[in-house]
């Protein structure tokens, strides 16, 4: 196992092997720009493409560990009293939000109408003895004075077995810090030798990725740091230091170094690691989340079957050859040839990789023979009876069968084990039992493939390195989905009306080779337009309308049509629902191609097979059938450019034309009075909605504590978001409009915002601290068609700016971030380093309330990030809470 360490780190050098060595490809891809591009690696890019599937992030244990709080709900801690700020009481901590602390005083059991939020970076907190030591007064509040008549025989059964919050977090250096972060550059621990469970010696952190540590040890100077050790923080074999003295163990330098200094050197070597470890020692909350390590039952001579540490892809013959104790054995690989080498490795029960004896044929995997065993198939009853030794027990094996979500071709982030320092795009190629095979992109076979067991903290959900601003190595060559060949032609935004339309090729694969048919043109069609200024109906949202390109071909017809139709899903309200509706699509004349189309909403996937035709003389009506089935106007995307005026005169039209079957659900029977009635009918969700706000706003202004009322109820939100598909989204985009503009960025008054609605639904039932909305005159006139150029790059109203300066590093809000509008919110947004990310924030229509009830899970599902993405917005979001915390709050 040290010798998988003796690899050279790895920076970038990965990028050098992207190159395609095609020739053709090479000729496309000379220049710098191209090379740079090449090499960025997107994983929501790179999953759209392939349609691959992401191992859920809960899979993976150390990492969510290492993503909670060093404070954990349940902790007591002595808080000053509002009222009276010279007492003090004790309170708990109900959850945790970054660096915030939701908390409750004792006495008020399970009645959470008085919990309240706080900053451990700026609010008085102290370990519980604190006011004894320092002769303060323990006052309850006055709210449950009267409750209990001996305050101090309840103080004595509440903190009986309680676990007070460390003080060095509360105060000091380290204080609000999370715990992976409580590992600094230079922190001294002591490593476990694998050669040997009762040997140490101190390491040094060299660097903290996301909690996985390049550890250097003692003694050893940047000359060595090919010896350097890649763990992750949670790993066994890593102890506080002085870990060794206190359970008398042994610290001697590992076995494979100890030639490389004198014995005087480090014993020197171990006086600086101490002094330096006593003038900083790392905080021993870093191993609170450490497990204590099993009892095993195995005895010396039992054999099982391990993943070989040793050699690639193999799974071998073991046998215990010694028994340290209760905790700790080795086991060797079964060797007969005459000139073996022992090859051992210490184990416990909780090892990864180690077997009980026939896993490997009850799993259909082959099991390799011991060197020099004799005979062509290998039997285990034979083979225990020839040496005379007996299995280890099934119930020494916790949890072999268990996969913990792992499923074949999910993908993830997995370290190279040749090159400890590499952490490599990599698939599951096969899963059994709680193995996986993995295959390593960017990685040159055969050392492309190897086994891990579902417990490794070496493998990493994706998005784990951006969020840890780690390199990945990416797949060696850019993946290109049956070699499409399209050109996409962007909306005419800024060309002259003289200027040809310029075509961008999607990507820069070879042309894919045609139907025999394709010749005269039967299988390849022309341009097929998206007219964005037509009716876009009530299953399509006309602000993604107009962000999708102008035209998509020429091509084969099945590939542009696959291409304009996976825009579509991707434009709707509810991509599933028009998934569905395409499905149904069907015409006995078409000459047909089944294609599957997919299409992601709130976080899940959902796969259609769709009929496609093939020849290009059946397009116009394909499109025609598209386009009513959607019910659109049927120019919406069609052969035909519509330059000025819809021939069917959509623009006028109101939504009963199109839309007069749509919301059959809701048994409306045919509206006598035309289009009034349909009108008539659709504005009442919408009155009262409005009604509902006014009542919300009311609330608040008569409430002076928190107030966790939702906006409506859950029942009433839920009605809002399936009026909002019904109606065809009235007051979002349902009426036709002559800008490019999403109307939802317009419509204020007459609804609530969607998510926002789902977003106060979904927080209905925590702790949402809240303050005084402004008032509604106010936040109605915020939002307008001002607030875009031609360029749709946002700009915010004027008199509406939000001013955000830093101070001490922390944000200060010069307006209440309760009252900031949908503009504001992108305002901000567009001042940070997710600036990207705007547009959806002014798409789902999230206001400052909105703002402040999101959380990372809300964020990923929602919005529909991925994990890197999603944290790095979350941590903008927290530094408006903090600040709205710091100056608002009280």
């Amino acid at each position: 196992m040290q010798s998988l360490a003796k690899e050279q780190p790895l920076a970038l050098t990965a990028v050098k092997s992207h190159c395609p060595t095609n020739g053709k490809e090479e000729e496309v891809k000379t220049d710098a720009d191209s090379m740079e591009e090449e090499a960025e690696f997107n994983w929501e890019e790179y999953m759209e493409e392939t349609g691959a599937n992401a191992a859920p992030h809960t899979t993976f244990k150390h990492v969510e560990i290492s993503l909670q709080s060093s404070f954990q709900p349940g902790m007591k801690l002595e808080v000053a009293n509002k009222s009276s700020p010279d007492t003090y009481w004790v309170a708990t901590i109900i959850t945790t939000c970054g660096q915030l602390l939701l908390l409750r005083f004792s006495g008020y059991g399970e009645d959470r109408k008085a919990d309240f939020w706080c900053d451990v970076m700026t609010a008085e907190l102290h370990p519980v003895g604190w006011c004894t030591q320092n002769n303060k007064a323990l006052m309850p509040p006055e709210a449950i004075k009267e409750k209990y008549s001996d305050w101090t025989e309840f103080l004595v059964q509440d903190l009986t077995g309680a676990r007070t919050a460390p003080a060095n977090l509360l105060e000091g250096p380290l204080r609000g810090k999370n715990t992976v972060d409580l590992i600094v550059e230079g922190s001294a621990l002591e490593l476990q030798d694998v050669s040997g469970p009762f040997l140490y010696w101190p390491v040094r952190v060299i660097q903290n990725v996301g909690g996985r540590l390049r550890l250097r040890y003692a003694g050893l100077s940047d000359d060595h740091e090919a010896q350097d050790t890649w763990l992750f923080y949670l790993d066994v074999r890593l102890r506080p230091l002085g870990w060794a003295l206190e359970n008398r163990l042994a610290l001697e330098p590992p076995t494979g170094l100890r030639s490389l200094k004198s014995a005087s050197d480090w014993q020197e070597a171990l006086e600086d690691a101490r002094l330096n470890g006593q003038k900083s020692p790392l905080p021993l909350e870093v191993f609170k989340d450490h497990v204590d390590l099993p009892e095993h039952s195995f005895k010396t001579g039992m054999k099982l079957e391990m993943v070989s540490p040793w050699e690639q892809l193999q799974i071998c013959p073991v046998s215990v050859t010694k028994v340290y104790n209760e905790i700790y054995f080795q086991v060797m690989l079964d060797d007969l040839s005459v000139d073996s080498k022992p090859r051992c490795m210490v184990c416990h029960t909780n090892s990864t990789g180690i077997l009980p004896v026939q896993w490997c044929l009850k799993n259909g995997v082959g099991l390799e023979r011991p060197p020099g065993y004799e005979g062509q198939d290998f039997d285990w009853a034979d083979y225990l009876k020839q040496s005379g030794t007996e299995a280890a027990p099934d119930a020494c094996f916790p949890d072999t069968w268990q996969n913990r979500g792992f499923a074949k071709d999910m993908w993830l982030e997995a370290v190279n084990p040749h090159r400890p320092a590499e952490v490599c795009v990599a698939q599951i190629t096969q899963v059994r039992g709680r193995l996986l095979w993995l295959r390593l992109e960017g990685v040159a076979k055969p050392l492309s493939e190897c086994i891990v067991d579902v417990e490794s903290m070496d493998i990493f959900p994706v998005g784990w390195c951006e969020a840890n601003a780690y390199p990945l190595t990416p797949p060696l060559k850019p993946v290109c989905q049956k070699q499409k060949k399209i050109a996409v032609v962007q909306p005419e935004k800024q060309l002259a009306p003289s200027q040809p339309l310029e075509t961008t090729p999607v990507s820069l694969c070879q042309p894919v080779a045609m139907d025999p048919g394709s010749a005269n043109g039967r299988y390849c069609c022309s341009k097929i337009f998206v007219n964005h200024r037509c009716f876009s109906g009530p299953y399509l949202n006309k602000g993604r309308i107009a962000e999708l390109p102008q035209a998509v071909g020429p091509g084969k017809c099945t590939l542009v049509l696959k291409e304009l139709l996976s825009m579509l899903i991707n434009a709707a309200y509810k991509p599933g629902r028009v998934l569905k509706e395409l499905q149904e699509l069907e015409d006995q004349s078409w000459d047909c191609q089944e294609e599957t189309l997919k299409a992601k909403y709130k976080g899940k996937t959902y796969r259609s097979t769709i009929r496609i035709v093939r020849l290009a003389d059946q397009i116009p009506d394909f499109c025609r059938k598209v386009c009513v089935k959607l019910q659109c106007c049927p120019n919406l995307f069609s052969p035909v450019l519509v330059t000025d005026k819809c021939p069917e005169n959509c623009s006028v039209q109101t939504k009963t034309k199109y839309t007069y079957y749509y919301g059959k659900k809701r048994k409306l029977s045919k509206p006598t009075g035309g289009e009034e009635a349909a009108e008539g009918e659709l504005a009442k969700p919408t009155r009262r909605r409005k009604k509902r706000k006014a009542i919300f706003v009311q609330k608040k202004r008569r409430s002076s504590a928190v107030d966790y009322t939702p906006a409506g109820s859950p029942q009433d939100s839920e009605e809002d978001e399936e009026m909002a598909l019904q109606s065809g989204s009235e007051g979002t985009s349902s009426e036709p409009r002559e800008d490019h503009t999403d109307a939802s960025s317009v419509e204020v008054t007459s609804s609530r915002p969607r998510r926002a609605a789902t977003l106060r639904r979904a927080f209905s039932t925590g702790n949402t601290p809240s303050s005084q909305e402004a008032p509604e005159g106010r936040r109605r006139s915020t939002r307008s068609l001002s607030a875009y150029n031609q360029n749709s790059k946002y700009q915010p109203p004027k008199g509406q700016d939000v001013q955000v300066e830093e101070e001490d590093g922390q944000l200060v809000l010069d307006r209440n971030p309760l009252e900031w509008s949908v503009d504001e919110v992108v305002q901000f947004i567009n001042s940070t380093d997710c600036a990207s990310l705007a547009n959806i924030f002014q798409e789902q229509d999230i206001d400052g309330q909105a703002l402040l009830l999101l959380t990372l899970p809300t964020v990923q599902e929602c919005m529909d990030l991925k994990l890197g993405p999603a944290i790095k917005l979350c941590h903008q979001i927290e530094r408006v809470k903090v600040a709205f915390y710091r100056q608002y709050a009280n």
